[in-house]
């Protein structure tokens, strides 16, 4: 069996909104594996980016543990070990599209290298030719792929996705999904995507539902059961 990225156990993530109670996730057991190609699909507020946040290690769970196996410890999984892709590029507008995927290597590495890295990194999702050019000069779809680029340029295992077509029209959407599928071709690196769009679900190999905080998984075929 392939290695255990993330191994929730009875997760679980609350918030407290003055007198109301927000069950934002309720407690799910589950793991990402080495290789793993996940959809997490559902309706909006139905959970999914509080979800993509606690593996991501940018929140906490209010009860439940998480351990991320084969990558490190809580604090020091970003950005070596995971990349994230955000709805939104972010990209910084005073930066080149080359610069801005320069920055988490910068912080890890020398400029020579990040310089490198950065342009290897645009080529895999198909944008070599824009790397001088700025935020604002770029399309959307163009924009995405460079945070696309920013969020594998360090190689991570496991990629993380939120809603990274939302803001897409459908041909630039799959052509985004194209380049970030291409760009993990070949490695065992895990793709975790959060996402409403069942064309992008559809790429992926295996479906997570999220419904009112509620996480259900596919249900594995029976012991002896045909393939």
């Amino acid at each position: 069996m392939s290695e255990a990225f993330v191994v929730g156990a009875a997760v679980a993530r609350r918030f407290q909104q003055g007198d109301v109670t927000l069950d934002a996730l309720r407690p799910a057991s589950f793991t990402v594996r080495a290789g793993d190609r996940i959809a997490i699909v559902g309706p909006s507020g139905s959970g999914k980016s509080t979800l993509l946040q606690l593996i991501a290690d940018l929140d906490t769970p209010t009860s439940g543990t998480l351990r991320w196996p084969a990558l490190g410890v809580s604090g020091a999984l970003r950005p070596r070990h995971i990349g994230i892709v955000f709805q939104s590029a972010s990209l910084l507008p005073s930066l080149s599209a080359v610069e801005n995927v320069e920055v988490p290597l910068r912080l890890l590495g020398g400029p020579t290298a990040a310089r490198a890295a950065a342009r290897a990194a645009l080529a895999s999702v198909g944008l070599t030719d824009i790397a001088d050019k700025l935020p604002d000069e770029l399309s959307g779809g163009q924009a995405q792929r460079v945070g696309l680029a920013r969020a594998i340029a360090l190689r991570p295992r496991l990629v993380l996705a939120d809603e990274p077509t939302g803001q897409l029209d459908q041909p630039t959407a799959q052509q985004a999904m194209d380049a970030l599928l291409y760009s993990l071709e070949g490695s065992d690196a895990a793709l975790v995507v959060a996402t409403h769009d069942p064309a992008v679900a559809r790429r992926l190999n295996t479906v997570w539902r999220m419904d009112h905080g509620v996480l259900t998984l596919p249900t594995p075929p029976a012991v002896g059961a045909p393939a």
